[in-house]
């Protein structure tokens, strides 16, 4: 395993400025070891006030990581954990030592991650970590909470966390990754206490190195999955080795042909729906199986004498309340598999729009560009393609408001139909 660091694609100016934080976060912690066994004094206001000023400001005790989708935000605040974690006396993110590979691995016992149990993350969640994170750390140097999808917050929810980042533990670092730093995905209160990490999509040839290097892709195949990826790392990989998702991409984007016609707009939609339920299903079956055998286990269900087949009485509840938070996991996971069939959708008719107007701009679909593309640019004004772009945009916004998805993606095949139905 080469440096953590090595796993941001793309990312090398915000690589460096974390690998900086880092070095300077190891002489902080120094500093703080030295205040707890007495090598400083005990009367002094800060133990690290004396500390050069560029380590002390290098390090901050809460980051927010943004960048689009597949930028590897998750990937940079994990491998930044790693690099606060590492035991190696040399380099910073070794890549090597217990502590990166525990970390990277996501086991590590003083890195926690936050995760949306459903649709967002809930209170409880936040308060449940941030008790555990005011603790001293039992291995590590720190802390470290890595809140990913903090974009899912609830208000309640941000609020608790806010409380936390406000008056730290000076062991504890708070990770927080979003798609920006717009009002609709983080806090603005939350946002001002962060230290603000931007990540960037990286460019198609850096995914196909990835691809062919990392992953033993053939040249070919990880060319074209890197060209319609989107600058998402991971759908490029599983676009190049799965054939279900090749099948998923084409057919959203044959939504925008289908959508011409009554008699096909309607069917078509639902097969997008049915085949998003589908996948979810499939993705949470096995951890909803996990779940419910450790569960049942714990309650002392599923043993083979009298009266242990089944849990006990009065825990009816738990079961209930896990079997709720499966479903809800399985309703987010439908929502983001549409989601990304719609994003699909949007990029074709933005590449249709783009070939309309003559722009020279990379295409997001380039593999349709000399049939779909360019029939959808000679058939649909500009006018109408952008009315287009807009009823998936709004689709996506209706998903993201709790509408359901049959009702939400079938008001969007109308619109497109009413656009579509004849040439101009």
């Amino acid at each position: 395993m080469t440096n953590v660091f090595d796993r941001m694609i793309g990312q090398d100016v915000l690589a460096a400025e974390l690998r900086a934080a880092a070095t300077s976060a190891r002489a902080v912690a120094a500093r703080l070891d030295e205040a707890a066994d007495g090598a400083v004094s005990m009367f002094a206001d800060d133990p690290v006030d004396d500390l050069p000023v560029g380590v002390r400001e290098s390090m901050t005790h809460a980051w927010l990581f943004t960048g689009p989708p597949g930028s590897g935000r998750s990937v940079a605040a994990t491998a930044f954990a790693a690099a606060l974690q590492c035991l190696d006396p040399d380099q910073v993110g070794c890549g090597e030592c217990r502590a990166c590979t525990t970390t990277m691995g996501g086991t590590h016992g003083d890195v926690r991650h936050i995760q949306p149990d459903g649709l967002s993350i809930a209170v409880k969640q936040i308060r449940d970590i941030v008790s555990l994170a005011a603790r001293r750390p039992t291995t590590g140097r720190w802390q470290i909470v890595v809140v990913e999808d903090a974009d899912r917050l609830t208000e309640h929810g941000a609020n608790a966390l806010l409380k936390a980042v406000e008056e730290p533990p000076e062991r504890t670092i708070f990770l927080l990754c979003a798609p920006s730093v717009a009002p609709e995905d983080i806090a603005i209160t939350l946002r001002s206490r962060c230290r603000h990490a931007a990540l960037t999509a990286p460019a198609s040839d850096q995914i196909a190195k990835v691809l062919i290097e990392r992953d033993g892709i053939d040249s070919e195949s990880a060319h074209w999955a890197a060209s319609v990826s989107g600058g998402h790392v991971g759908r490029a990989k599983r676009l190049a080795t799965d054939p279900m998702s090749r099948a998923q991409r084409e057919q959203a984007l044959s939504l925008a042909r289908a959508a011409t016609r009554d008699s096909t707009a309607f069917a078509a939609a639902d097969r997008l729906v049915k085949t998003a339920i589908e996948t979810a299903e499939a993705i949470s079956a096995e951890a909803d199986a996990a779940e419910t055998d450790e569960l049942m286990t714990a309650l002392g269900a599923g043993g083979t004498g009298k009266g242990t087949a089944r849990p006990p009485r009065g825990t009816a509840g738990v079961v209930k309340e896990l079997e709720k938070r499966q479903k809800s996991r399985k309703t987010r996971l439908t929502r983001d598999v549409l989601d990304r069939a719609l994003v699909d959708l949007a990029a074709l008719f933005r590449d249709a729009l783009s070939r309309s107007l003559g722009a020279q701009v990379t295409l997001m679909h380039p593999d349709k560009e000399h049939d779909v593309i360019a029939g959808m640019a000679g058939y649909a004004s500009p006018t109408k393609l952008l009315a287009c772009i807009e009823a998936v945009l709004e689709c996506r916004d209706a998903l993201e408001k709790n509408v359901k998805p049959k009702f939400a993606v079938s008001a969007m095949v109308v619109r497109l139909g009413d656009q579509l139905a004849s040439r101009g």
